[in-house]
């Protein structure tokens, strides 16, 4: 028993979009500041961002307490700084082994952000929302 062509052709209609769907890649879950966290900085700065994580006792100096940031600046939590050291960008001499999350961010969706100056920067979105989530972590 043969098939006919309009009904070959009805069922290779019907299923093109699922072979379609199957070529395609998956999206991909951008993941969420606390991931981040949890993932690249607990194991020096803890899980509550105090500075004693596992690997803290480990290092030469010990990490920072992350949620001292805005006390030690005047109550003020300097977003742009605090970003630009996860980014990497602001390196100082002094022996911090942080290490830099920029590599990780390379082709990353970006969106526009706004440390204050008024000026939408495009930002990569894991930095803005790992630095929304040290923000957040801020004593209070």
């Amino acid at each position: 028993m043969t098939r006919s062509l309009p009904l070959r052709l009805a069922f290779g209609a019907a299923l093109l979009p699922v072979v379609l769907a199957a070529c395609l890649p998956l999206a991909k879950k951008v993941p969420t500041g606390a991931e981040d966290f949890a993932t690249y900085c607990a194991a020096c700065h803890g899980d509550a961002g105090k500075g004693d994580g596992p690997m803290a006792d480990t290092l030469d100096k010990r990490p920072a307490d992350l949620t001292r940031i805005s006390a030690k600046n005047h109550g003020t939590f300097p977003m742009a700084r605090v970003m630009s050291k996860i980014w990497g960008y602001a390196r100082t001499p002094d022996g911090v082994v942080m290490p830099q999350f920029a590599p990780l961010l390379e082709g990353e969706k970006m969106v526009l952000f706004d440390s204050g100056d008024g000026i939408q920067t495009p930002t990569p979105l894991r930095l803005v929302q790992l630095g929304e989530y040290v923000r957040d972590m801020q004593a209070k």
